[in-house]
């Protein structure tokens, strides 16, 4: 990927250094099967851990100050930042998915198909964004209400297009100086613009690959609605949780340069040497194969992966970085990770 303008990788990374950066999965901040409706509990108790895990202050001081649906007046505590020398910020990024929000629109218009010259999609494209907005818009809501300095980004508002789906452009320049300024990016996938079809689905699984290879954080965490990487659908009897992938786990996989992977260890005759994935019908970008494929070329990066269930008391351990001391054995989630050696 380019960088646009006078920036540079250099420019980048010069910014303060990035702890971590989260991927909350659409499927496990919304109610997937509903249609833009939020999954208000999951959101509050993610928003929660994302304070407590990287926020070095346990005081909440609220910084949503507009009306909220159903409640009279505006939680603006003034005094409480009249007693503060600093906003506690440790520097991270977020990123989430549209879950019911956005798919139905791009499915339903062929968004992601292209063909921008045609009026259903020309209006797709348009509803979808609407849709994926008013989500970023929650989320950062929710992420200010726990005393979290977030600034809603989106890929089409900073420039960003792609080149026959893929993404070899991305202006990062905001990014950086929103980071810069102490404030959290709160990004997501979007309906973007392509030179060669017209227009497609930028997804927050591309965004992570994207991000995670200029910005270096320590490690990164997709957040999920299941624990993490299975065998088989984990709504199967005989699905098992993989715990770890890497050269030396007991499972590893081979990472193509498209991000196209194979298991390599142990040889699966049951699994046909593969995991079975199944993806919505109305999920325009990839579901869980293409989480798993941007996953791993992240982790060829040298930058440890974890996958893991959302709201739950693994996700702190995630969240947190103590994982990556040691990952204990009631741990419940995958890693992936390369080491350094292969890296190189």
């Amino acid at each position: 990927m380019e960088l646009n303008g006078n920036q540079t990788a250099t420019d980048v990374n010069q910014t303060k250094p990035i702890r971590c950066i989260v991927k909350l999965g659409g499927a496990a901040i919304t109610c997937k099967n509903e249609l833009e409706k939020i999954n208000e509990e999951n959101l509050e108790i993610v928003s929660t851990q994302l304070r407590q895990a990287l926020l070095s202050s346990d005081k909440v001081v609220g910084m949503d100050w507009s009306k909220r649906p159903g409640i009279s007046d505006i939680a603006c505590n003034v005094a409480g930042f009249r007693d503060k020398l600093r906003v506690d910020s440790t520097n991270f990024i977020v990123v989430h998915g549209g879950g019911s929000f956005g798919h139905f629109q791009a499915s339903n218009s062929g968004v992601h198909k292209g063909g921008l010259q045609q009026p259903l999609v020309k209006a797709g494209f348009v509803a979808t964004r609407i849709s994926v907005t008013t989500l970023n818009l929650e989320i950062v809501r929710a992420l200010a209400r726990e005393g979290i300095p977030s600034v809603g980004m989106s890929p089409f508002s900073c420039g960003w297009s792609t080149s026959g789906g893929n993404l070899p452009v991305a202006d990062l320049s905001v990014v950086a100086k929103t980071i810069k300024s102490g404030f959290v990016p709160v990004l997501h996938g979007d309906a973007v613009l392509d030179d060669v079809q017209g227009c497609t689905i930028l997804s927050g699984d591309v965004i992570m690959r994207h991000l995670a290879a200029y910005m270096k954080p320590d490690y990164v965490v997709f957040l999920t609605d299941v624990l993490g990487v299975y065998s088989h659908p984990p709504t199967e009897p005989n699905a098992v949780l993989l715990r770890e992938i890497g050269e030396h786990s007991l499972l590893a996989i081979a990472v193509g340069e498209d991000g196209s992977w194979s298991i390599t260890k142990p040889t699966l005759q049951h699994m046909n040497n593969q995991v079975e994935i199944t993806v919505a019908a109305h999920d325009t970008t990839g579901g869980m194969v293409t989480k798993i494929s941007e996953a791993a070329m992240i982790a060829k990066l040298g930058i440890d992966v974890y996958i893991v269930k959302a709201a739950s008391s693994h996700s702190v351990k995630a969240l947190s970085g103590e994982l990556r001391e040691k990952i204990p054995d009631d741990w419940l989630g995958t890693v992936i990770h390369f080491s350094r050696e292969e890296v190189q």
